[in-house]
């Protein structure tokens, strides 16, 4: 991700509002974090696959259901012990 001061990126708001259709521009202020720029897109999808995900407490019933079924393939036997 591009990064920028906030500094910078009022001189060159152009530039990085031209970036920002590409990825996202992160801008600091004193060192640390504050902004992110993004294209109107980029956000769009951010947005609608925060939606798409749920808690897994909120799981429906049928997900639930299917997971406990659900056998893991003996080739990954090996990461039960990454649990313990």
């Amino acid at each position: 991700m591009a990064q920028t001061t906030a500094l910078e990126f009022q001189r060159k708001f152009g530039e990085f509002q031209h970036q920002a259709q590409r990825e996202p521009v992160e801008i600091t202020r004193h060192g640390r974090r504050d902004l992110v720029l993004m294209s109107a897109a980029h956000y769009d999808w951010l947005k609608a696959a925060a939606q798409r995900s749920f808690r897994t407490l909120d799981a429906p019933a049928f997900i639930v259901e299917a997971v406990e079924r659900a056998e893991m393939d003996p080739e990954h036997a090996a990461l039960d012990a990454l649990l313990k």
